[in-house]
């Protein structure tokens, strides 16, 4: 019996903001006790990446199994709301998606929470393979107020604007809740599900649930630099997990736990109040602690718990694995870049080589990893480091080992000449990358 698949993607979380990850207790206690409790009872995965080190792109990656490089819309690092109307900035319908294919699996498919691949009228998530959607179009609005930076209201059932009072990550998690509790008397009959759960917890605005008697402010810019602080920070991971508990609860109430594939992780590494040690950088930088995310996965028929492995993954992997785990094929005419998976969460031993490549600001940030090895340039600086031994980056091997610099340096070059050209008109991030980076 094919399981039901729940993809769990956070916001900006940090590497090590999870108690699993080695995150620190909070005041108010266990930071994340109910994601720690899927870790102990599936696989997690010590040196798994997102597909880029900012919002949008990685979502056409996650979305499309393929390297987001190859959509024009992925090139804006990330789509904001100059888009609106923009019928070349987002994903184009007749792009075969994780939830098209798995739907014609026989999957019911819904997404709650973050969509941030383009606006209606020529995008969304009804349009993509999505029967069912509520959430937000944008890449993050205020809690209270469900408004974007810009002031416009933005929360939506389908393609209808809807206005709900409510913590916005309690008011997603409900909806979960709402979603598994409605499918599963179809499940049990044979009719599995996907859903997407995208929260924008922890992205700012940094507001908690008990901020709500404080008149919100909506941010201004994406950096809220005005805002914020490392205890509203975690008690927003604290409250994600909550609702995270409230639907495992629901898929063990309704008897449908056994079989659920859960997968969680994160679209990019953290953001100002993130712990990401023992990585350094965040959120737009391509050091690992821009991209190396937390990846975990539960399912109890079919993954054995407690397992941890160090195979190598990125984001379109995962959607890759639910894809086969769901029985789906991908389109002849777009094959994946995504690698499945499957046989590592079956086997947490049984792992192989994955060579991954990345690129931000239209070149001026690249990197490749193959195995133990990293080539990283920011701007003009070159850079080698041995991952497995140095995850902080620190000591840059480039002057020693020369060979091997040139060689990754080759393969990345190599690779980037099978993605499409970059146009002139695409934008590129906000511009802060890795700033503490020793020069050669």
């Amino acid at each position: 019996m094919k399981p039901n698949i729940i993809f769990i993607v956070s916001d900006d979380l940090g590497y090590a903001d999870l108690g699993c990850y080695g995150g620190r207790q909070a005041p108010f206690g266990a930071v994340s006790p109910h994601i720690d409790a899927l870790a102990a009872g599936g696989l997690r995965f010590e040196e798994g990446y997102a597909n880029s080190p900012v919002c949008s792109p990685t979502r056409f990656a996650m979305i499309t199994m393929r390297y987001q490089y190859r959509l024009r819309g992925a090139l804006e690092e990330p789509i904001n709301s100059r888009s609106k109307g923009d019928p070349r900035l987002g994903l184009p319908p007749e792009i075969p998606t994780l939830p098209s294919r798995l739907r014609e699996a026989g999957y019911a498919t819904g997404l709650v929470g973050k969509w941030h691949l383009g606006y209606p009228p020529h995008f969304g998530p009804l349009r993509s393979g999505y029967d069912e959607f509520f959430g937000i179009m944008a890449g993050g609005v205020d809690y209270f107020t469900h408004c974007s930076s810009k002031g416009d209201h933005d929360l939506f059932i389908g393609e209808q604007e809807h206005r709900e009072v409510g913590y916005l990550t309690d008011v997603f998690s409900r909806r979960a809740v709402d979603f598994v509790q409605r499918h599963a008397e179809r499940a049990r009959a044979g009719t599995p599900f996907f859903l997407s759960l995208h929260y924008t917890a922890p992205h700012w605005p940094w507001e908690t649930r008990d901020d709500a008697h404080v008149a919100p402010e909506v941010a201004a810019n994406l950096f809220h630099l005005h805002g914020g602080n490392v205890h509203s920070y975690r008690r927003m991971i604290h409250h994600m997990d909550e609702g995270i508990g409230w639907l495992v609860d629901a898929l063990r109430q309704t008897g449908q736990l056994e079989n659920t594939l859960i997968v969680f992780t994160s679209d990019n590494g953290g953001e100002r109040f993130s712990d990401n040690w023992p990585l350094v950088g965040g959120k737009m930088d391509l050091t690992e602690g821009g991209i190396r995310v937390p990846w975990i996965a539960h399912w109890p028929k079919g993954i054995p718990a407690g397992g941890v492995t160090a195979q190598h993954c990125l984001t379109m992997d995962w959607s890759a694995t639910m894809l086969e785990l769901g029985g789906g094929s991908p389109h002849p005419d777009y094959p994946l870049d995504g690698v499945s998976l499957a046989r590592v969460l079956a086997d947490p031993a049984d792992t192989f080589a994955r060579p991954m490549h990345w690129r931000m600001n239209h070149r001026q940030q690249r990197a490749y990893r193959d195995g133990d090895w990293k080539y990283l340039k920011v701007d003009d600086h070159e850079y080698l480091f041995d991952i497995r031994s140095d995850a902080r980056e620190r000591a840059n091997l480039a002057p020693r080992d020369p060979d091997r610099l040139a060689v990754m340096r080759e393969a990345w070059l190599a690779w980037d000449e099978t993605m499409p050209t970059i146009p002139d008109d695409a934008s590129v991030s906000l511009g802060y990358g890795p700033k503490d980076m020793p020069q050669r």
